[in-house]
């Protein structure tokens, strides 16, 4: 692909998911749209071995930006980084086509393994504001991880996950993520299990009052019977 239609590429990406975006020319100003051409030029250095070069113009576009892409990660097109501040995707990350990734997300490590160490997102997968998420295995396509959330294990296609660690709270849920931005009406385990807590002491607590009354009514009825 020409650096033209690249171009054209990504701003089509970031228009599309960006709805505070006015202008195409508003494109050139997005850490997301500086960094990735950054780290196109990068990737084809560290691919030939030039892994100084290739960390060098890697880090001058973190400190310009605040998202760090290690040139040797893997990553398809249409990726978008929104606002981007804080964002680190590592090493042996591989990422497929159409992912989002907000401010804080973190694509890393957990440890100095050798090899493959660090996550795969497949096609259409959204990550939410400062979800972390550590290791090497894979998170299905068109699946969506909270916000805050820590994943430390492999996750199906068509998931929702949140928490810390996270969980899956939502299976098959097949829209895109691509045309689903919305990153905080997800489901929280937490609460419904609070609710069902809640639920259950009502109801411990209204068969208790009923037995009670019972026991009050059978000692009554003991007393008239003495009385007689």
């Amino acid at each position: 692909m020409g650096i033209i239609s690249y171009v054209k590429e990504e701003i089509q990406v970031i228009r599309e998911r960006d709805p505070a975006i006015k202008s195409n020319m508003e494109v050139f100003l997005y850490p997301s749209f500086r960094v990735i051409l950054r780290y196109r030029l990068a990737h084809k250095l560290y691919l030939k071995g030039h892994y100084f070069w290739a960390r060098w113009i890697s880090q001058r576009g973190a400190r310009k930006t605040g998202i760090e892409i290690h040139p040797g990660a893997t990553i398809g097109r249409g990726l978008f980084i929104d606002h981007g501040s804080g964002v680190i995707i590592g090493e042996t990350t591989v990422i497929g086509d159409n992912v989002t990734l907000y401010q804080g997300v973190t694509l890393g490590g957990t440890g100095k393994e050798q090899g493959k160490r660090h996550p795969t997102l497949e096609d259409n997968v959204m990550v939410s504001a400062g979800a972390k998420i550590l290791g090497s295995f894979t998170i299905g396509e068109n699946s969506k991880i909270g916000a805050g959330s820590v994943v430390l294990e492999e996750v199906p296609p068509n998931c929702t996950v949140v928490g810390v660690p996270g969980r899956i709270v939502r299976m098959d849920n097949k829209k895109v993520p691509r045309l689903d931005m919305d990153q905080v009406h997800l489901p929280d385990p937490v609460l419904n299990d609070i609710r069902k807590l809640q639920d259950e002491n009502i109801r411990l607590h209204n068969e208790l009052r009923n037995l009670m009354k019972e026991l009050r009514c059978i000692e009554r009825k003991g007393e008239d019977d003495e009385d007689l």
